[in-house]
């Protein structure tokens, strides 16, 4: 093989993506490694998010066939057990339970038609808080990499550019195989952090949309159960 063939070897060899990475500075190197951790893990997020919001979807369209269906709510509440899938499920067996509590006839009884009425509407809302809390989990991850990883690039980028500028000034040599390496290492930084960042961002924004239009759901739900119990409250 020629030298000049030699020559072109060595260098796709080093412009590939684990040729930059080995000629990488060390701090490029741990740049480089951020980032790839951060995508990875940012996946690991939107893979478990998509099981979950449609796994709770799912639930939540079986609970209203199911409470819609005109069987009794007390039946409903036995066939659920105490700790039921599902934020919806959730939601109406922690209203149930203060039901059974307060909903007594000892307590309509005793006028406590409001005080029962609001406990209700209270153990609701907790128990929506609760689980809308744990659905949000990873959420802040999934924003902080995708507002912070492109600046977290474009550092790799500028510290890596530095260093071809120093190459430069120390070979005295402005040719293209003196500037190419650390210019190729430096932009690699900066395409990591886009795409470590873009999925980051596209998920955020569609299972933001996707738990607010759940939570909505599960509230709509609520003030009608609530309607529902109140109205039996005070014909009762």
């Amino acid at each position: 093989m020629s030298t000049e063939a030699s020559n072109l070897v060595l260098s796709d060899q080093e412009l590939s993506v684990w040729g930059l990475f080995l000629q990488a500075d060390i701090v490029v190197k741990l740049v480089i490694l951020l980032l790839i951790v951060a995508s990875i893990w940012s996946w690991s997020i939107i893979i478990e998010k998509i099981r979950t919001l449609r796994y709770q979807n799912m639930l939540a369209d079986e609970f209203e066939d199911m409470f819609w269906s005109g069987e009794h709510i007390d039946r409903i509440y036995d066939r659920l057990g105490s700790e039921p899938e599902g934020v919806m499920s959730r939601v109406f067996v922690a209203a149930m339970r203060e039901w059974r509590r307060g909903g007594t006839k000892l307590g309509r009884m005793s006028g406590q038609f409001q005080s029962i009425a609001q406990r209700i509407e209270r153990s609701m809302g907790v128990a929506m808080s609760r689980e809308m809390t744990l659905m949000e989990k990873g959420m802040t991850f999934l924003a902080s990499v995708g507002s912070v990883a492109p600046f977290v690039g474009l550092f790799g980028t500028v510290w890596g550019i530095m260093n071809s500028f120093q190459s430069i000034a120390q070979s005295k040599n402005t040719s293209l195989a003196v500037v190419a390496p650390g210019i190729a290492e430096a932009l690699f930084a900066t395409a990591l952090g886009l795409v470590a960042a873009i999925p980051a961002v596209v998920a955020y924004n569609r299972f933001s949309a996707q738990m607010d239009s759940l939570a909505s759901r599960v509230d709509h739900f609520s003030s009608e159960f609530s309607t529902m119990l109140s109205r039996q409250l005070d014909e009762g």
